[in-house]
């Protein structure tokens, strides 16, 4: 154990063994008061103190239990005994505040008690909130400086009977007035009364403000704005090219930090270890008691994940365009075209794409999201069709025609018409120069369509082909009757 975790389980252990010496004395001075004065208020506040004793002892051996080690059984150490017991002091409260609400609704409207406001009163109350402050302090400050949730759970209760007690004072000095004031006698004598709700009502804010903090610590909920604090001191870190997903936990005092950061895929392993461990240095000083866990990948590049999505794609004998791949904190989101046939149904478009979706995930790593535009690619029938060229050679020799009187289009040739079903499709290959722009052969194969289409409104779908002059060194530029270039 490091020297100064020893020293700090010391000390929490001694404010917590001080805080319970403290709840005895005051538990024991105010029921004897409560009882001679017959006080509502103060007995309420006895027992309120009754209370903070349970809760100072269970603080006490919850600080013990959370210091052991891990072990096998409990690798990420014993610190959830803190937040456990945090929760107990939480019921306990309640449940004694459902008493005091009880008794005090019942001395309001069925029975009036006499309370003696004497001085000893008085007394009691004001040694409880001078204890109560001291107390309070002392577990705030030990509670703040090794992020304790049960020392902090345990100042909660003393701070909150500060409160409790100086309304206990005020509904004494009311009652006391009642013999100044005989006229509102029957009001003054339920002061006392009415001075436990109050209290009752402080108990159960400050218990719902504690339940909430246990559960979302028992519930592994990260604390609120961390993560963005460690981001930043892990961009910070020299080498670090992004930081990838970062997962936080709380177990007691302890933070449990796992981040993935990625590097150059070039560098060395010794290197990457440094880098790593430079991180968890940053880190470290960002929270004052936490176990840090890095993980080092090379980072890749957005070109890397668009060849894995169009691999996976052909793969499954599917045609995606317009891939767009973005790299942000939590790793890639890829947005793409996929295309589809138009002789499918929605429903099955939608399975396709869910596949592909799913094998994505799968298969890219780091891939945080995948958004899927289907896009219908008009398609042939999987009815056997018939060529059909021969017997309509005038029309396809007015195609090449058509084709060629295209501005930049050197040549129209491999004209062929199917005929499948009651559809016919006609394709063919242009001839263009081969320093064409990309840009400008899919602006003029889109003018050779929509010529043909005027020409021939018959044809069901038309397929341009654009080749560059030198086929022989120069690769294809297809394009599909949609309007964009074919992939």
């Amino acid at each position: 154990m490091k020297p100064e975790t020893a020293q700090a389980h010391r000390e929490k252990r001694a404010v917590a063994l001080s805080s319970v010496a403290a709840a005895v004395f005051l538990m024991g001075f105010k029921l004897a008061i409560g009882l001679l004065s017959n006080s509502l208020g103060i007995l309420s506040e006895a027992a309120h103190s009754g209370l903070d004793l349970v809760a100072a002892m269970i603080t006490f051996f919850a600080v013990r239990a959370s210091a052991r080690p891990a072990d096998r059984e409990h690798p990420f150490g014993h610190g959830k005994v803190e937040n456990f017991s945090a929760l107990i002091e939480t019921l306990l409260l309640l449940a004694t505040c459902a008493w005091i609400i009880y008794e005090a609704l019942h001395r309001l409207l069925f029975k009036t008690v006499e309370v003696e406001a004497s001085i000893w009163a008085f007394i009691v109350m004001g040694a409880a909130i001078v204890i109560d402050y001291s107390r309070s302090r002392a577990l705030y400050r030990v509670a703040r400086r090794y992020n304790s949730q049960a020392l902090e759970a345990d100042a909660l209760h003393f701070s909150t009977d500060i409160w409790s007690s100086s309304v206990v004072i005020v509904g004494l000095i009311l009652v006391r007035l009642a013999d100044v004031f005989p006229q509102y006698r029957d009001w003054l004598l339920r002061a006392d009364a009415v001075a436990a709700l109050v209290v009752a009502g402080i108990v159960i804010w400050v218990s719902l403000q504690l339940g909430r903090r246990t559960v979302d610590a028992l519930i592994d909920r990260a604390p609120e704005g961390l993560e963005e604090r460690v981001r930043a001191v892990i961009a910070a870190v020299e080498h670090v090219q992004e930081c990838g997903p970062v997962r936080l936990r709380t177990a007691g005092p302890v933070t449990f930090v796992e981040a993935t950061v990625r590097v150059a895929p070039e560098m060395p392993a010794g290197m990457a270890h440094e880098v790593a461990t430079r991180v968890e240095e940053a880190v470290s000083r960002l929270c004052s008691d936490c176990d840090v866990t890095v993980h080092v990948e090379p980072v890749t590049s957005t070109d890397a994940v668009t060849g894995q999505v169009r691999a996976v794609a052909a793969e499954m004998g599917l045609s995606v365009h317009d891939v767009h791949v973005y790299r942000m904190a939590d790793g890639y989101h890829v947005d793409l075209d996929l295309e589809i046939s138009g002789h499918s149904s929605l429903n099955e478009a939608h399975q396709v794409a869910t596949r592909f979706e799913e094998q994505l995930r799968s298969r890219v790593a780091g891939l945080a999201s995948v958004e899927t535009h289907i896009e219908v690619v008009p398609g042939l029938p999987d009815d056997q069709g018939q060529d059909v060229t021969e017997a309509h050679r005038g029309m396809a020799e007015e195609i090449r025609r058509i084709a060629e009187a295209q501005e930049g289009v050197i040549e129209c040739h491999n004209v062929r018409l199917r005929r499948i079903r009651d559809d016919l499709y006609v394709s063919m290959h242009c001839v263009c120069p081969d320093d064409l722009p990309i840009e400008e052969a899919h602006r003029r194969s889109a003018q050779v369509e929509g010529r043909l289409r005027q020409a021939f409104p018959e044809v069901t779908h038309f397929l341009v082909h654009m080749e560059p002059e030198d086929q022989q060194t120069a690769r294809a530029i297809g394009y599909t009757g949609g309007g964009g270039i074919g992939r």
